[in-house]
C-alpha cells in the first residue's frame, strides 16, 4: 500500500523506508493500546493485532524486506525479558519452594507433550518424526506477555512468583525435550544423528550460560558507585554479548540472559537495576510483538488445498492449537495438586501458560533448517501460525489468571500478607512510643522510610539521574505522592 512511498524514499531497503517503518510499528502498536485498553486488555494483544493489520496480509505498510531484516529484535527482546526473569529465581525462594515448581513444571511441560503427541499420532495418523518434534515445541511457553501483563497490571504475590519461576524453569524443560526429539525422529527418517546437529546446540547452551554466570558477577563488580546512564550501558552491553553469541551458534539467549540476571540478584540483591531496565525496555519489547504480528502467515495456514498427509493443515493447526492448551491447564492443575498448592493457584495457573513465541518459534525455525522440505516448513508454519493466535489470546487468559487469584486489584494486598497459603497476616511492628497509637507509630515509621529515600535522590548525582530514578519507581508503583512529601516536609 505504501510502496510507491518507499520506492521514492530509495527502495524498502534504504534507511528511510527502514526508519519509517520502525515509527509506524510504535505509533500504530501505541494507538491500538487505546483501543485494547477499553476492552480491559493487555497492551501486548493490541501490539500483535497492530502488527497483523499493518502487516503484508492486511493493509501491507510495512515491507516484506523491512520485516525480514528484523530478526534481531526477537533476540534483544528476549534477553530483556530473561534477564528480568532472572530476578525471581532467589535463592532464598527456591530453596523453600524450589522442588513445587520443579514438579508443577514438568506436570505442565509434559503432559500438553503427550496430549500432542498422542493427537498427531495415535488420531490423525502423521508421520512419527513430525509427531514427536511438534509435541516437543508444545512443551514451551513464552514468559514476555506473560511479565508484560504482570507489570502492567503491577500484580505480586505467592501466585505470581510460582508463575515466573515455572514459567521460567519451562524452557529448559523445553530444550531437553527438543533436543531429545531431534534425535529420535532422524534415527526414525534414516539420517545421521550427528554432533553437530544434537550433542552440539546443548553444548552451546550449556556454555551460554556459563558465559551467563560470569557476566553476572562481573555486572555485580562493574555496578559498584556508577551512575545509571553507566549502569545501564554496562548491563545493556553483557546482555548484548549473549545476544551475539547466541546469534553466531545459532540458539537462544534466552537461559543465558536467565542466568546472568539469576547470579546478579542472588550476588548483589540490587533490585534497582531490573527497574532501570524495565523501564526502559518498553519500546523493545512493543517492536517484538508487532513484529510477531507481520509474520503470522494467513495465506499458508487457511489454505485448504495444503495437506500434511492426507489431513488439511488448518485441521492440524486448530487441534493443536486447542489440545496444547487442554494439556498446560490439565498439567499445571494436577501439578498443583500434588504440591498441596492453594485452591487460587491451583485452578489459574495453567490459564497464564498458554502464550508460546521466542523459544518455540526459534525451535521450530532450527527444526526446520535440520529436516528440510515440506516436513520442516509446515512444522514451522503451524508453530508460527500457533504462536501468533496464543499471544493474541494469552495475555487476556494471564490476566484473568492473575485477576481471580487475587493478585492485583483490592484483594492482592491481604493475598500478599498472607501468602496465600493462609498465614497469620504480617503487621508492621509498633514503635515504642510512650501514649501514641499503634496507627500514628505506624505511620512514624513509614516516614522515617520515606525520609531515607528522599535523602537518596537528594544527593543524586544529576538531575537526570534522579528523574530517571523516579521513573523507575512509578513503573513499580513504589513512588511517593507529592501529598505525603510536602507533609512530611512540613512536619521536619
Amino acid at each position: 500500500m505504501l510502496s510507491g512511498l518507499y520506492a521514492q524514499l530509495g527502495g524498502p531497503s534504504s534507511v528511510a523506508a527502514v526508519i519509517i517503518s520502525v515509527a509506524l510499528m510504535l505509533i500504530v502498536g501505541f494507538l491500538f493500546t487505546r483501543i485494547t485498553k477499553l476492552l480491559r486488555l493487555p497492551n501486548v494483544t493490541g501490539y500483535i493485532l497492530a502488527g497483523i493489520v499493518i502487516g503484508p496480509y492486511c493493509l501491507d505498510f510495512i515491507p516484506k524486506e523491512v520485516s525480514s531484516g528484523m530478526g534481531f529484535i526477537s533476540d534483544i527482546a528476549l534477553a530483556f525479558i530473561a534477564f528480568s526473569v532472572g530476578e525471581y529465581f532467589r535463592l532464598s525462594v527456591l530453596k523453600k519452594n524450589g522442588g513445587k515448581v520443579v514438579i508443577i513444571t514438568l506436570f505442565e511441560a509434559l503432559l500438553a507433550t503427550v496430549l500432542v503427541f498422542i493427537l498427531t499420532y495415535f488420531i490423525l495418523r502423521l508421520e512419527f518424526a513430525f509427531c514427536i518434534i511438534l509435541a516437543a515445541l508444545a512443551s514451551a511457553t513464552a514468559p514476555a506477555s506473560t511479565l508484560m501483563t504482570i507489570r502492567q497490571t503491577k500484580a505480586h504475590g505467592h501466585f505470581v512468583d510460582t508463575l515466573l519461576t515455572v514459567v521460567a524453569l519451562d524452557d529448559v524443560v523445553s530444550l531437553v525435550a527438543f533436543s531429545l526429539a531431534i534425535s529420535v525422529s532422524l534415527g526414525t527418517l534414516g539420517s545421521v544423528v550427528s554432533v553437530e546437529t544434537i550433542i552440539l546446540p546443548i553444548a552451546w547452551n550449556l556454555a551460554l550460560i556459563g558465559i551467563g554466570v560470569l557476566l553476572g558477577f562481573a555486572l555485580k563488580f562493574l555496578m559498584r558507585r556508577h551512575s545509571t546512564d553507566n549502569r545501564l550501558i554496562v548491563a545493556i552491553a553483557f546482555l548484548f554479548v549473549i545476544c551475539g553469541v547466541g546469534a553466531a551458534v545459532e540458539v537462544s539467549p534466552l537461559l543465558g540472559c536467565m542466568a546472568m540476571g539469576t547470579v546478579y540478584i542472588n550476588a548483589s540483591d540490587d533490585e534497582k537495576l531490573f527497574k532501570q531496565l524495565n523501564y526502559f525496555s518498553p519500546p523493545i519489547l512493543l517492536l517484538f510483538f508487532v513484529k510477531s504480528g507481520l509474520d503470522f502467515r494467513l495465506d499458508t495456514l487457511f489454505d485448504v488445498h495444503t495437506m500434511i498427509g492426507v489431513v488439511p493443515l488448518i485441521v492440524v493447526g486448530v487441534l493443536y492449537f486447542a489440545v496444547r492448551i487442554g494439556g498446560k491447564y490439565m498439567g499445571a492443575f494436577l501439578g498443583c495438586l500434588v504440591c498441596k498448592e492453594p485452591k487460587k493457584v491451583r485452578n489459574n495457573l495453567g490459564l497464564a501458560l498458554v502464550p508460546q513465541a521466542g523459544v518455540a518459534i526459534g525451535l521450530a525455525a532450527m527444526a526446520a533448517r535440520i529436516l528440510g522440505g515440506d516436513m520442516g516448513s509446515t512444522l514451522q508454519t503451524i508453530i508460527l501460525s500457533s504462536s501468533i493466535l496464543y499471544e493474541l489470546i494469552g495475555p487476556a487468559l494471564a490476566k484473568l489468571s492473575l485477576h481471580l487469584s487475587g493478585s492485583y486489584g483490592p484483594k492482592a494486598e491481604e493475598a500478599t500478607v498472607q501468602g496465600e497459603q493462609g498465614a497469620p497476616p504480617e503487621t508492621v511492628p509498633p514503635v515504642s512510643t510512650e501514649g501514641v497509637s499503634t496507627e500514628v507509630a505506624t505511620l512514624e515509621a513509614r516516614l522515617l522510610e520515606i525520609e531515607k529515600e528522599l535523602e537518596k535522590k537528594r544527593y543524586a548525582r544529576s538531575p537526570e539521574e534522579a528523574a530517571f530514578m523516579d521513573a523507575a519507581d512509578e513503573t513499580e508503583g513504589e513512588k511517593t505522592s507529592d501529598y505525603m512529601r510536602r507533609k512530611f516536609k512540613n512536619r521536619r
